[in-house]
């Protein structure tokens, strides 16, 4: 009878083992595993298409999560995140579109912070001749086409057009505007040679080879640029702490790299 119990025990522990429940390895409940990685959604507008991914290299140094980009205008992400879409941050090239969701209840309150505030510039291609300076250069019968972002759902175009209007060349240039779905489709057709000179963002200009001119801020509204973390994100916490990285002692310097007058520390809606 206790060689048929020896045999039985060795059976079960053989089992227990089998199944990871070894008394002496349980990988699973040591306090110290570290966390599963895993992925954010991040919706961003387009002028952060430069510095966001390189503040993403430096978040998942840090914590081993990775950072999947959404950008595109800021209008129509806003729209995305309103209908449902499992975003995880929302980073809005205007303040206002994160204050409508949050007054839609869409958003955490909390996590509403300003990152920064953005500029526009006048650009073109590097090689081209044109010698633009200034808005009121774009009147010259020699600049045929000048590319903004739609203005109906893009901050930066939305910048460029209440620019146009307070220098009075807003109604005179009409025949001349191309629009673009968001500032980095309008910079691109500068890029190609599609239009003369593009009203760019200044995040976007500063590491492309082109000439640029800052555009006087005091003509248009400032470019607030505000982040929040949606209800329905997947990954609320995380997304929180990519935030507060953004904003942060790694995050901070790259933006004012990238031309973005960043908030006072610490940050505040």
């Amino acid at each position: 009878m206790k060689t048929l119990s020896w045999f039985l025990g060795l059976a079960v522990l053989g089992l227990l083992i089998a199944l990871g429940f070894s008394p002496l390895h349980q990988p699973f409940l040591r306090a110290d595993t570290p966390p599963t990685s895993m992925t954010l959604t991040v919706s961003a507008a387009s002028d952060l298409r430069d510095v966001f991914p390189k503040i993403a290299t430096l978040w998942e140094d840090k914590t081993g999560h990775s950072v999947l980009f959404n950008f595109g205008s800021t209008g129509q992400l806003a729209q995305q995140i309103a209908r449902g879409a499992p975003v995880d941050l929302f980073a809005a090239a205007n303040r206002q579109f994160v204050e409508d969701l949050d007054r839609e209840g869409l958003v955490f309150p909390e996590t509403k912070a300003l990152y920064g505030v953005g500029r526009i510039t006048l650009w073109q291609r590097e090689e081209d001749s044109l010698e633009i300076s200034q808005l009121e250069d774009l009147l010259r019968p020699e600049v045929t086409r000048v590319a903004i972002a739609n203005p109906n759902h893009a901050p930066y175009g939305t910048a460029a057009r209440e620019a146009l209007k307070t220098a009075g060349l807003w109604e005179e240039l009409q025949p001349k505007l191309v629009l673009g779905e968001n500032i980095s489709q309008t910079q691109h057709y500068a890029i190609t040679g599609n239009v003369d000179v593009a009203i760019a963002a200044l995040s976007i200009s500063v590491e492309k080879p082109g000439q640029w001119v800052l555009i006087p801020d005091h003509l248009h509204h400032p470019l607030e640029q505000m982040l929040a973390v949606p209800k329905n994100a997947p990954h609320p916490e995380e997304a929180k702490q990519f935030a507060a990285f953004i904003n942060g002692e790694q995050g901070r310097p790259l933006m004012e790299k990238y031309g973005f007058v960043v908030p006072e520390s610490p940050p505040t809606p």
